[in-house]
């Protein structure tokens, strides 16, 4: 038995083994999964478990390592210039790199694929891509992105580009490629069976002869259950298992032949309140307050998740525009009831909760209830409404009904190590229908609009740095875009005999199988 815990610290993933190289891998190695991806396509990508399934196939120009570390990645080099008073940004692509279908990556895949990013129709993140002016390809390897105005998360997202195949799509079509994705990542893709499984195969041609899996076949079963999930694994049905039972994690640390890590995974989860309705108590921030004091999140953490979680205050460590003197608000159920008062609520209210029940992470739906179960103990008395994924995310979105009209327990990824920028613009800053902003926001503060559009178009870290801390200390202060709880950990176990498996923190917050396989 050996088990890790996996912080922020650069050093806390140097003494984990290494995934063997094998020249020719072989052999079939089955894995288990408690989620699965909606799409298998990043541009139609709408969640973040998408890339439990995608990010296996499809790599971007940079890339988060073990160390959580930036590195180049499809980019042998890139620079960020200035002309004119704007950026630049120019990038060499790595020679030698080819699709699952062959075909060698050039400048003109990344400018396809930025187009399909751009086009709302195809991608719901296509506002990413806003401060992008022109796309201009030097050569067959090399390109340059200008930009209207700084874009201070395009560096943090990895250059927010994906490789992706020009020449194939469009011989094929859209809907072959939906079926049957080509990617350039370590594991082309074979088959799928929806809610069942996902069987993928070691691309012999990938260019990354150090970091590439040391097994032919890998079959990703879909078993969302928590007991069935820890029972095919014990009676050997599967011999890799992700999101671990918080109940069961400390037994699998001490199991016989079972190495487990446990680790932060990148999403940041908040409550988040109706304040862009008219009559909503939640439109004064006393009513917020009373809302952050009246959840023992500590307690919800020790014995709903089994300390599978770790509470941050905005923005989690390590975090740019992470400030250590920020605290939580305290539990104090005495305090939330009389700001409850001071706001017109003597006797409280009743309102709308809603709470996911899909695995999304681990005893989300506990962890919902018992949140919700603290507030109505305070007066802001919960009719919990319980939402599996699809109608929970419809409901968040504000380009269509129905409408959010009271609490909901939501996320959004900051990543690894993280960067709250591009979140904190989709559930803070005003809607505006059509831009992209306020996508999923219930919050309308022209100062914080302000705020968040400058560090947006701030390029410069020190700089960018200084503005995330000061909108930080403001949400903080007015409980705006929601309420922090805890982020997510995760554990992972596979058998010590048999696997030999090195966490990659991403694309899919540490389910990523760039280096797995048989001893």
């Amino acid at each position: 038995m050996k088990s890790w815990t996996i912080g922020l610290a650069a050093a806390s993933l140097a003494a984990l083994p290494l995934a063997p190289v094998h020249a020719q891998p072989s052999g079939t190695l089955t894995v288990g999964l408690a989620a699965e991806a909606t799409i298998m396509d990043p541009t139609r990508s709408s969640a973040g478990v998408d890339q439990y399934f995608f990010g296996q196939m499809f790599e971007q120009l940079l890339r988060t390592d073990p160390e959580l570390k930036q590195v180049n990645w499809l980019a042998e080099s890139w620079a960020l210039s200035e002309e004119g008073g704007k950026p630049v940004i120019t990038v060499k692509i790595r020679p030698g790199v080819t699709f699952h279908n062959g075909d060698p990556v050039t400048s003109a895949d990344f400018q396809y694929g930025m187009q399909r990013q751009q086009d709302p129709k195809l991608s719901r993140f296509s506002h990413l891509l806003n401060a992008v002016e022109s796309f201009e390809i030097i050569d067959t390897l090399s390109f340059r992105l200008r930009f209207k105005e700084g874009d201070g998360s395009f560096i943090t997202s990895n250059l927010h580009l994906w490789a992706m195949p020009k020449r194939h799509i469009e011989r094929v079509g859209e809907e072959e490629f939906q079926r049957n994705p080509v990617g350039t990542g370590p594991w082309k893709f074979v088959s799928r069976t929806v809610k069942e499984e996902l069987r993928l195969e070691a691309y012999e041609g990938y260019w990354n002869r150090q970091h590439r899996p040391g097994v032919k076949n890998l079959v990703v079963k879909i078993i969302p259950e928590d007991l069935t999930r820890v029972a095919a694994y014990k009676t050997g049905a599967i011999d890799w298992i992700d999101a671990v039972p918080p109940a069961s994690a400390a037994e699998f640390s001490k199991l016989e032949n079972t190495s487990t890590v446990t680790a932060v995974t990148g999403n940041n989860l908040f409550l988040n309140f109706a304040t862009h309705l008219p009559n909503s108590p939640f439109n004064d921030v006393r009513v917020r307050r009373a809302a952050a004091h009246a959840v023992d999140m500590d307690a919800i953490i020790k014995r709903v998740l089994f300390d599978q979680g770790e509470r941050y205050t905005q923005v989690g460590r390590g975090t740019p525009g992470h400030d250590p003197e920020l605290k939580p608000y305290p539990f104090d159920p005495r305090r939330a009831r009389a700001l409850l008062a001071e706001a017109g609520h003597p006797r409280g209210f009743e309102v709308p909760c809603y709470n996911l029940t899909t695995p999304r992470e681990p005893n989300i739906k506990e962890m919902g209830e018992a949140v919700y179960a603290y507030l109505s103990a305070v007066g802001i008395r919960c009719q919990i409404r319980q939402l599996e994924y699809g109608a929970w995310i419809n409901l968040g979105r504000r380009d269509a009904p129905p409408e959010m009209d009271g609490v909901v327990s939501w996320m959004w990824s900051h990543g690894l190590p993280g960067d709250p920028g591009t979140p904190w613009l989709g559930h803070m800053h005003s809607y505006q229908a059509g831009r992209g902003l306020g996508s999923y926001s219930y919050t309308d503060n022209p100062e914080m609009d302000a705020l968040l559009r400058q560090q947006q178009t701030t390029m410069d870290p020190a700089k960018r740095e200084e503005l995330l801390k000061q909108i930080a200390r403001i949400k903080h202060d007015q409980v705006l875009g929601g309420l922090p709880t805890y982020r997510p950990m995760v554990t992972i176990a596979w058998r010590t005999s048999k696997v030999a498996f090195k966490p990659w923190p991403g694309p899919g917050f540490w389910r990523n199988f760039q280096e797995i396989g048989l001893k």
